[in-house]
Order: C-alpha cells, then structure tokens, then sequence
C-alpha cells in the first residue's frame, strides 16, 4: 500500500525534509497532497501556531542559504529571510516539507533529511521503510544510496548553526 504524501512546497525538487508532524490548524489536518504555500501564508501559519513553527521555517530557511547549491534558486535572494518570505515551499521553489515518511523509492527530491532522530527510528522501527542508516554520532545518520539523512529536529536549539553547517556539509558530500 502507498502511503499518500503530503506536506507543503514542491512535489519534485532539490530537498524534502520530513517530520511527524503538521501545523495544528484545521485546513492542514487533512493534507492529503503537497500544497505550495502562498505568500504570506509561512507569516500566517506562525501567527496561528507559535514559537515552534517559526523556528522550523527559520531553520529551514537557514539549511537552504548555507547549502547554497548551484541548482537551488535560493542564489537569487539577499538572505535566508528574504527567501523565506519570498519564496520558501512556494509554487517557485525547489523544496518541500513533508508530513508523511519518505518515499525512497520515488526519485522526486535529489536530497531526503529526516528531522529528528526520534522521528527517525520511530519510522525504522514500524517499517514505514528499510534502508542502510550509517550513524556519524548520536544526532546524525546517512544513506548514501538514497542521499538520506538524519539530523536534529528543526529548531535552534536542537540544530545550531555549527549542526546547520555539519548537515550541509553531509549533503554536499552526497551525490
């Protein structure tokens, strides 16, 4: 049985980053696709949903700027909060962000990072899927063969600049 995906941003692109959990507002409880935010709608979501919600866009935000990657339009904005506000899991970005597991299998996204070990092994543990996971330390897990990697869930204090920069670094060692 395939697991329906959904989440925000783009169905195919440059990242997907994967966690358990979606906004707690009505009109996403029921996602059953990828939705394109629209502009303002990331402002809108904080407003409505707190503190949390603003550092998982933050820190998304942040990977992408410090990544850099040549085939990410993210080189078009002056700053991560500018491509936040302009474009981030818009209908002209590269990225999404997922509320359902990953599906390995589909060659949608060129990179997988899964947000949160827990998350991770909650996933391993029930076979939502298999892979080879390769632990670097207690935080951080690779799959080369599926460019897959585990970090720290998406807030500052789990995922630092200095572990922003380690996971960037991870994923342009991938190919």
């Amino acid at each position: 049985m395939k697991i329906l995906t959904n989440g925000f941003g783009q169905t195919q692109g440059l990242v997907a980053i994967y966690i358990e959990h979606c906004p707690p507002m009505q009109e996403y409880k029921k996602l059953k696709s990828i939705h394109s935010l629209s502009i303002g709608e990331v402002n809108m979501i904080n407003q409505a949903s707190g503190n949390g919600w603003r550092k998982i866009f933050n820190v998304y935000a942040k990977i992408l700027g410090q990544l850099r990657h040549s085939d990410h339009n993210f080189t078009s904005y002056d700053s991560w909060q500018d491509y936040r506000d302009k474009c981030l899991l818009q209908s002209h970005s590269q990225e999404a962000l997922l509320f359902s597991p990953p599906q390995l299998g589909d060659d949608n996204y060129r990179y997988h990072v899964i947000a949160g070990r827990t998350y991770a092994k909650q996933l391993l543990r029930d076979h939502i899927f298999t892979n080879s996971l390769v632990w670097l330390d207690e935080e951080f897990a690779v799959d080369k063969r599926h460019n897959l990697v585990v970090c720290p869930f998406l807030d500052y204090r789990q995922l630092s600049n200095i572990k922003i920069s380690k996971l960037c670094d991870i994923l342009s060692a991938l190919h």
